[in-house]
């Protein structure tokens, strides 16, 4: 007789347990729904600029920025499968949409990669010049007449990471096809976004700028109202479930996506615990879980250089307490390098990387004066300590940093 698995229970259990979910997948924010309520506007303007394809003619470029989950990527993406399915109405070849998420692909050898594969092209992940890989991008793009919609979502994190000169190129490239054109659609959820780019660049990006404002807590209600209706079953959802999640992602610069995820996550639990009804205790703790993760996700994400600038904040901490300035980060941080035979950036740039993890919410870094001597920033952590030592602690490329103790005054 085989032996019972731990897991036989479980799936048991969740076969027997109350049906909560319809369509979980609609409450994912990748889901692009058939209506977007409170984006009419934008819909109506990014439909306008994309109309000239319908005569044969080449879109200016957009520029979309506001903050993360202002519904940005869904218009954008809305708006082209409309199109495509009325040139397709017509009897038209539909252009060739490209869309690049550059918060993965946040390379310029990666993006040219990706674009080129999306015409057949069979480029290798690594080992070309990038300048290749364009000039193979440029050849088969003009190979026959045919407008290219190439989408470059959070572009800000590829200019941050690898400078703008991809972008200098694709915002150029029509002057160098003869039978093609390209139309670019930038996204980015940096509103600061601009003053990286080369004014060259910003020129030709930004024809056409769109702005996407946060949601406000009776829209976001809206959203989340459309989207339950097929994503739950019938009387699941108690009464002020919606409500709470909506004011709880108002808080959040109104956030459709922090929405979705709380109602998502809230009947997730309810689901496990085999409860019949998702209640405001479920979206409360889906509130904690998500903050958790995101938080998890971020610092694992950091690039060893901001790790290390992180470690240094840390430390401090522990042996100064409070009191963290810029001066004494860069010291630690020096000494960090040194340990782990790191290159060593320069001041200024650690002064970068300080703003860019006060952005991230990780630290909080405030300006003050220290008189004749200057400014300078002083530096909290705005996240719990323990959950920065066990992500930094599960860096194998740390882990000679253990025995480390600050030589502080």
């Amino acid at each position: 007789m085989a032996k019972e698995s731990p897991l036989d229970g479980i799936f048991e259990s969740y076969l027997k347990g109350p049906a909560i979910f319809k369509n979980r997948d609609v409450l994912r924010p990748t889901y692009v729904p058939d209506n977007l309520p409170h984006r009419e506007e934008q819909i109506k303007r990014v439909g306008v600029i994309l109309a000239a394809t319908l005569k044969g003619g080449t879109p200016s470029n957009i520029f979309c920025y506001g903050k993360t989950g202002t519904g940005k990527t869904a218009v954008v993406k809305y708006v082209l499968k409309h199109l495509t399915e009325k040139i397709v109405e017509m009897g038209v070849e539909a252009p060739a949409v490209s869309y690049v998420n550059c918060g993965i692909v946040d390379t310029n050898y990666r993006v040219l990669a990706q674009l080129s594969r999306s015409l057949g092209l069979d480029i290798p992940f690594t080992g070309l010049p990038t300048d290749e890989v364009y000039n193979r991008f440029l050849e088969a793009l003009d190979k026959k007449p045919r407008l290219m919609i190439i989408v470059l979502d959070e572009i800000d994190m590829l200019v941050k990471k690898s400078g703008d000169s991809v972008l200098y190129d694709l915002t150029r490239i029509n002057t160098h096809l003869k039978n093609s054109k390209v139309s670019l659609i930038g996204i980015s959820n940096d509103l600061k976004f601009k003053e990286y780019l080369d004014p060259r660049v910003l020129s030709s990006l930004g024809e056409e700028e769109i702005v996407f404002s946060p949601y406000t807590a009776n829209e976001l209600r809206d959203i989340l109202r459309e989207r339950a209706k097929m994503g739950f079953n019938d009387g699941v959802l108690e009464e002020g479930v919606i409500n709470l999640c909506a004011a709880l992602a108002a808080r959040e610069h109104g956030d459709a996506r922090r929405a979705l995820d709380l109602l998502r996550v809230a009947g997730e639990l309810a689901e496990r615990e085999g409860a019949s009804k998702v209640t405001e205790r479920h979206v409360r703790e889906a509130k904690q879980r998500i903050e958790a993760d995101v938080i998890t996700d971020t610092l694992k994400s950091l690039p060893l250089q901001a790790k290390l600038v992180l470690y240094a904040i840390f430390t401090l901490f522990k042996f100064k307490g409070d009191n963290v300035l810029t001066g004494d980060v860069y010291n630690v941080y020096s000494d960090l390098c040194k340990i782990l035979n790191v290159d060593q950036l320069t001041q200024r740039r650690v002064s970068d990387l300080i703003n860019e993890l006060d952005m991230l919410g990780i630290v909080n870094a405030r300006v003050i004066s220290q008189g004749r001597y200057g400014r300078t920033k002083k530096i909290k952590l705005a996240v719990p300590r323990k959950v920065i030592s066990q992500t930094l602690d599960e860096d194998y490329r740390l882990q000679g940093l253990s025995d480390y103790v600050p030589n502080i005054q």
